[in-house]
């Protein structure tokens, strides 16, 4: 009864603040069609980042995990003429989709898939000149979040904002004996003991269930 309730108040919500997004709608068809797992961000999480971009002023955004671009085009959305975004994807049947939606989306000026494990490919961003970002996104694989994280502090600037979703996870994240559960906790611990970010996080119920976002601000 309680996930219906939690549909219907999301639906309203996207009803009510939402207007017609053929572009997005076709986001989530093509996704659909080339098989992509329907683990995307609700319409109200992805306006919700794009608002986040705009609040942070941000010209340059990190992306770590792609899907098939939904996030990346909302947030690529707040970008101004000369801002860019960056998003890692491990998987090339991904990436490829990704690409199409951004292309269709009219964003490939501004959005750039790279390909690869994201521990391999973030190394890698300094030799293409990039130094900090002004906003990051973490929704990728959960063991690899603490490891991200470290990565995002190295790209940050004062007054980066840093955002992780999927850090809840139905409440998992106290479970001492899931995985992905122990993943989150040593990454609210890394989140906690670094004395250059505040951070805090948001639970959330809605369309993808309950869960949460963790949000900090480095110093």
């Amino acid at each position: 009864m309680k996930e219906k309730l939690w549909n219907d108040v999301d639906d309203y919500f996207t009803e009510k603040l939402h207007n017609s997004d053929p572009v997005m709608e076709a986001v989530h068809q093509n996704n659909f069609d080339a098989g992509l797992p329907g683990i995307d961000v609700s319409p109200n999480q992805g306006k919700f980042l794009k608002l986040m971009v705009k609040l942070a002023n941000a010209k340059n955004v990190l992306e770590i995990g792609t899907l098939g671009g939904y996030s990346s085009i909302w947030m690529g959305r707040a970008l101004p003429d000369d801002g860019r975004l960056v998003t890692l994807e491990y998987k090339n049947a991904h990436a490829i989709v990704a690409r199409e939606n951004i292309e269709n989306a009219g964003l490939s000026d501004k959005i750039e898939v790279i390909e690869g494990a994201a521990i391999d490919t973030l190394p890698m961003l300094k030799s293409q000149g990039w130094t900090h970002f002004d906003l990051i996104f973490i929704d990728a694989d959960k063991p690899s979040y603490p490891h991200y994280f470290k990565w995002a502090l190295e790209y940050s600037r004062p007054g980066t904002v840093i955002i992780a979703d999927n850090v809840v996870r139905g409440g998992r994240v106290l479970d001492p004996e899931d995985p992905n559960g122990k993943a989150m906790r040593d990454f609210m611990d890394l989140m906690a003991d670094d004395t250059l970010i505040d951070g805090t996080v948001m639970q959330t119920v809605g369309s993808k269930g309950y869960d949460g976002f963790a949000i900090g601000i480095v110093k």
